[in-house]
């Protein structure tokens, strides 16, 4: 069961917002990275590529760069009308460019860039199961077309975002994965593509770097969460909020003794902001909240106090269930990134909270 001091904090949380005295943390704390002048100023008077820039990720990333000013950006995604209704308060911006492109082709002709970060992957199962080949190209031919639309245009540097799921298994032999840790795959599944093709991502990374002297970073994120997040999502945290938010029981398809870590969307737009201004080149940073770990049993209890429900299990089956994830411990160590200044600042309850209510006004 939820302990009691977290779902005190809800209650006390939904009580400020049922009276209109607490104001969105998304925006909140979109605000108070955009003074933060220490991770902009590398960036200002730059042109940024940003593939997958209407994702749960890119999208926080694009409104703090044009929100900040200064910084120009080419916004990279597959479909036009979808990154329209997730970016189109800012289509007409001066700073803003938007490129239609699957990274699966060489990238169109769009002049100089600066930076390039590549934060376009399928992310969730549905996506893993329903398209194999689009998850490992992306993560492959994506990953090469960039880096070499980037060498060929003057880019100073590259960043791949990475995921807490190159680590795979945990084989018991440890409590938490840094970045030094590699554990079991079974490549020789459908569930192995992503996780396979976001190590050979790493991969082509350094041999670029070897090649052609690409100055390079990667920040691999846990399982992040926010209002950005997609309404087509299908991770499991994903699905308690919506079920959340339509006043249904909370779902579990297992029996949720996976143990995973967690992080809040703007504290993952920042950690990779951070690996970019701080980190040594050619190094890989966790970008975790270490307060926000968390078994998916615990999760599903957390949300369905909140909103009065029950949580029910139901096991998956056919395609839902080659999406899914075997790893049943993924916790990451996030020393490393915070020994060079950075910190989750948004805690997983009141992320939650928060996220649900955008997603209520939202529907509204």
């Amino acid at each position: 069961m939820a302990d009691k001091k977290a779902i005190n904090l809800l209650r006390k949380l939904v009580t400020k917002i049922e009276k209109g005295k607490c104001m969105a943390k998304y925006e909140e704390e979109l605000h108070y990275w955009l003074d933060r002048d220490e991770i902009w100023e590398k960036l200002e008077e730059k042109t940024v590529l940003l593939s997958g820039a209407s994702g749960t990720v890119g999208r926080c990333l694009t409104e703090m760069f044009l929100l900040r000013g200064k910084i120009h950006v080419i916004a990279v995604s597959r479909n036009e009308q979808a990154a329209k209704e997730r970016l189109g308060k800012y289509w007409d911006s001066s700073f803003f460019r938007y490129l239609p492109c699957d990274v699966n082709e060489p990238i169109p002709e769009c002049g100089h860039v600066d930076v390039v970060i590549h934060a376009a992957s399928n992310t969730h199962p549905q996506q893993y199961a329903g398209d194999p080949v689009g998850t490992i190209t992306a993560n492959i031919l994506g990953t090469k077309n960039l880096l070499d639309y980037g060498v060929s245009h003057g880019m100073e540097k590259f960043c791949f975002v990475s995921s807490v799921e190159i680590y795979g298994e945990n084989r018991g032999d440890r409590e938490k994965f840094d970045e030094t840790y590699l554990g079991y795959l079974d490549c020789n599944t459908l569930r192995a593509g992503y996780p396979e093709s976001k190590r050979l991502g790493e991969a082509l990374c350094n041999a670029y770097r070897e090649k052609y002297g690409v100055d390079f970073v990667i920040p691999r994120l846990s399982r992040v969460y926010g209002p950005t997040m997609l309404k087509t999502d299908s991770k499991a945290i994903s699905q308690f909020i919506r079920k959340a938010l339509a006043g249904e029981d909370i779902v579990l398809k297992s029996r949720g003794g996976q143990k995973y870590s967690y992080v809040y969307v703007t504290d993952a737009a920042v950690g990779i902001l951070w690996t970019m201004a701080f980190g040594d080149s050619g190094e890989a940073y966790n970008v975790t909240d270490e307060g926000s770990e968390r078994t998916l049993k615990e999760l599903a209890e957390r949300l369905a106090e909140v909103v009065g429900t029950k949580v029910r299990f139901e096991l998956p089956v056919g395609m839902e269930k080659k999406g899914y994830s075997a790893a049943t411990k993924a916790v990451l160590d996030g020393k490393k990134l915070a020994r060079i200044g950075w910190r989750a600042r948004v805690g997983l309850e009141e992320g939650l909270l928060d996220t649900v209510e955008w997603k209520n006004k939202e529907k509204g």
